[in-house]
C-alpha cells in the first residue's frame, strides 16, 4: 500500500501583501482581488465574499512563485492569455487553489441513516448514485459502505463520485487513510478497510470490493454541455450551494433536477435550504429532498 500524496495541514494564511518566502512582496491590490473573484465565478460559479482576502492570497501565491511571476496582475494576464494545453492545465490549477474540501466520514450522520432505510426499501433493484463535491474521498466510500451494510454484497450499485478539484480526486482514487480518520467506528474500519504495516503503519486503504462501487470523474456544475451518463437514483450535493448566489444555485439545481429520475432523492448540507425551487424539488425529510 502506498502513503504517497497525503494530505498536508493548510499553512496560515498571510495579509494582503504578505512577503514572500524569498523577501520579495507579491502586488495583490483591491482590482486582482475582483479579478479573480470574476473569474472563480465565471469558471466555477463560485461566488466569493469581500472578506477572503487573505485566503485568496495565501491559496493562490504558490501560483506565482511556480510560474515566475512576480505580481498578481501579471499572473492574471498570462492566465487569461494562455491557450492550448498550457492554459488548460493551469486554468485547472487555478480553480483547485480556491475550492474549499472540508470532509470526514459519515460527517451528518443522520443522512446515512436516512439513506441506509432507503436503500433497504429498494433491495434488488439497479442503482445509481451521484456523490457531487467528493472531495478527498470519504463521503463516497461512507456512501458505499452504507450501500454494503443495507443491501449486502454484490449489490448492483454504481456510485459516480465527482468534484472540480482534480488534486483532490487524485486522494480519493487512491483510498489512504490515516488509521485515526474520524468518523469511523472500530467495526466499520475492520470490515471495510486493510491496515498498513511496516512503512504503511497508520496507515488504511479502501477494500478493494467497497472500491469497486465507485466510479470518480472530474466534473465542472458550471459546464452545461457535459453530463454524466444515465439518471441518477439519489445525488449527494452536500454543502456545494453555499458556494453559489442565488442565480447560480437555481442554474445548478436545475440541472441536478434533470440528473435524477422522478422520485429520486437529493441530500444537502444542514445550511441548505431550497424552497424557492418547490417546482423541482419537494422536502422529504432533514435536509432530504425529492425530485418532482
Amino acid at each position: 500500500m502506498s502513503a504517497a500524496a497525503l494530505s498536508f495541514a493548510p499553512a496560515r494564511s498571510p495579509a494582503v501583501g504578505a512577503l514572500s518566502e524569498g523577501g520579495d512582496e507579491f502586488s495583490f491590490d483591491a482590482r486582482d482581488f475582483d479579478r479573480i473573484r470574476a473569474l472563480i465565478y465565471a469558471r466555477a460559479g463560485i461566488s466569493l465574499h469581500a472578506g477572503k482576502q487573505a485566503m485568496v492570497y495565501s491559496r493562490l501565491v504558490r501560483r506565482l512563485r511556480e510560474t515566475g511571476h512576480r505580481s498578481f496582475g501579471s499572473y492574471l494576464q498570462w492566465l487569461e492569455a494562455a491557450s492550448g494545453a498550457q492554459a488548460d492545465e493551469e486554468w485547472q490549477e487555478f480553480v483547485n487553489c480556491l475550492t474549499t474540501n472540508l470532509t470526514s466520514f459519515f460527517r451528518e450522520s443522520h443522512h446515512f441513516d436516512a439513506l441506509l432505510h432507503d436503500l433497504k426499501a429498494r433491495a434488488g433493484r439497479s442503482l445509481r448514485i451521484w456523490c457531487n463535491a467528493a472531495s478527498t474521498g470519504e463521503e463516497p466510500y461512507t456512501i458505499a459502505m452504507t450501500v454494503a451494510e443495507a443491501m449486502g454484497p454484490g449489490a448492483d450499485v454504481k456510485i459516480i463520485a465527482s468534484d472540480i478539484d482534480t488534486k483532490v480526486l487524485a486522494t480519493a482514487s487512491r483510498g489512504v487513510y490515516a488509521i485515526d480518520a474520524r468518523g469511523l467506528t472500530p467495526d466499520r474500519q475492520r470490515r471495510h478497510f486493510l491496515r498498513g504495516t511496516g512503512a504503511n503503519s497508520g496507515l488504511m486503504r479502501v477494500k478493494p470490493k467497497l472500491a469497486q462501487m465507485i466510479e470518480f470523474r472530474a466534473h465542472n456544475m458550471m459546464d452545461a454541455r457535459r453530463t454524466l451518463g444515465d439518471s441518477f437514483d439519489i445525488v449527494f450535493c452536500r454543502n456545494v450551494m453555499i458556494y453559489f448566489d442565488n442565480a447560480t444555485q437555481r442554474r445548478v439545481l436545475g440541472r441536478i433536477h434533470a440528473a435524477i429520475k422522478p422520485r429520486g432523492l437529493m441530500y444537502v448540507g444542514h445550511s441548505e435550504n431550497f424552497t424557492d425551487v418547490r417546482d423541482l424539488f419537494r422536502l422529504r425529510g432533514k435536509t432530504v429532498y425529492e425530485r418532482l
